[in-house]
């Protein structure tokens, strides 16, 4: 069995909270594994040398790479209406749009888009917040990112590379029909989650009137206020592990994500990079508005 519908992105974009808000829905089967990132893999039909690519090398174990193992991450489906996962690496990936087509043709898509310098921003603040980010400053994690792309460092700190949505979306558009798209932007997510949901409820054609819990904030980025704190967080997965027979995945989530999120401030960005990015976006948004059919000139500004 494959999913009738897919997560495509965008990163920093509200991706793992749509995840576990869609999760609780009774009609909605989501993949155990948020992001499989299989039509993104750069090993099928040995398209790219993958060893070559240091990144890559690293991290093959994180991928599904064959169908098989695909199909099976949706075994336990029953009699869900909707099936999904949600890989926010195939709104950028070379590969993904047309693998996707080749093997779900009649698939839904589903994007959040947020504004690109936000996104770029809050990409850098999560890189630090997890200990991966060497470059403590945002402009020179930017002006590093030319060498970084061609040395085949993680897309991880691609954090300006990302937030070109037009240049990626396109080809979806290209390859689908626009009744199979629903694009939403992650302020509208942010302010009104019950209402961008109920919008994808019924776009998933399961019933729009259900209504998760939307408490739990995922994924909120920042610098760390104890970095003894966050080091610990960071090691707890086996602690995660091991109490999960012991408390329901919601709790779980909730005392997790509450300690983390309590332990990180997040400092503004320079106007000066700000309006540099925007700049640098600026075609881009101007294009996207167009294909999308949303006025984005907010983001303009």
């Amino acid at each position: 069995m494959l999913p009738n519908f897919l997560i495509i992105g965008a990163t920093k974009s509200g991706t793992t909270s749509l995840y576990h808000y869609l999760k609780q829905h009774p009609q909605i089967y989501m993949s155990p594994i948020k992001e499989p990132r299989f039509f993104a893999s750069p090993t099928e039909n040995n398209s790219v040398n993958a060893p070559e690519i240091p990144w890559l090398k690293n991290n093959l174990n994180e991928w599904i790479q064959d169908l098989t193992s695909y199909q099976a991450l949706f075994q336990n489906v029953k009699d869900e209406v909707a099936i999904g996962e949600a890989s926010v690496m195939y709104l950028f990936s070379f590969f993904a749009p047309t693998r996707i087509k080749h093997h779900i043709p009649n698939v839904k898509l589903i994007a959040i888009l947020r504004h690109p310098v936000e996104r770029a921003y809050s990409n850098f603040l999560h890189a630090i917040r997890d200990g991966q980010e060497t470059i403590q400053c945002f402009k020179l994690a930017l002006d590093a990112e030319p060498e970084r792309i061609q040395a085949g460092e993680s897309p991880l700190f691609f954090y300006q590379y990302k937030g070109f949505y037009y240049r990626y979306l396109k080809k979806y558009f290209q390859l689908f029909d626009r009744e199979q798209i629903q694009i939403h932007l992650y302020e509208d997510f942010q302010n009104h989650p019950q209402k961008t949901l109920s919008s994808i409820f019924q776009f998933l054609d399961v019933d729009s009137n259900f209504v998760p819990d939307t408490s739990t904030k995922y994924q909120v980025t920042g610098f760390p206020k104890n970095t003894s704190v966050q080091k610990l967080i960071r090691l707890s997965k086996p602690i995660r592990q091991a109490i999960r027979p012991l408390l329901p995945e919601k709790l779980r989530d909730y005392l997790y994500f509450s300690i983390q999120n309590n332990n990180l401030e997040k400092p503004q960005m320079s106007p000066e990079i700000r309006l540099q990015l925007i700049e640098t976006y600026r075609e881009d948004i101007l294009s996207l508005q167009d294909l999308i059919q949303r006025d984005l000139s907010h983001w303009l500004k």
